[in-house]
């Protein structure tokens, strides 16, 4: 489980950085695999979707701060 909450946060991190790029330069990470209308950009988007409800649902448990 160390293995998917690692890849689940940096997921987060990498969606939260192309929020920021998309709010300050208009320029989001889907761009550099031809934009929204291709696989590879939907299955990014998704899996940062996935890890972002994956961090919600176990956040409690996993935070030592939180505990």
């Amino acid at each position: 489980m160390k293995i998917i909450h690692a890849v689940a946060f940096l997921l987060v991190i990498v969606g939260a950085l192309n929020w920021g790029a998309l709010a300050l330069t208009g320029w989001e990470v889907g761009q550099l695999f031809g934009g929204m209308e291709m696989t590879v950009s939907k299955v990014i988007y998704v899996l940062v979707a996935l890890s972002g409800l994956y961090l919600a649902a176990t956040h409690k448990k996993d935070c030592k701060t939180c505990a």
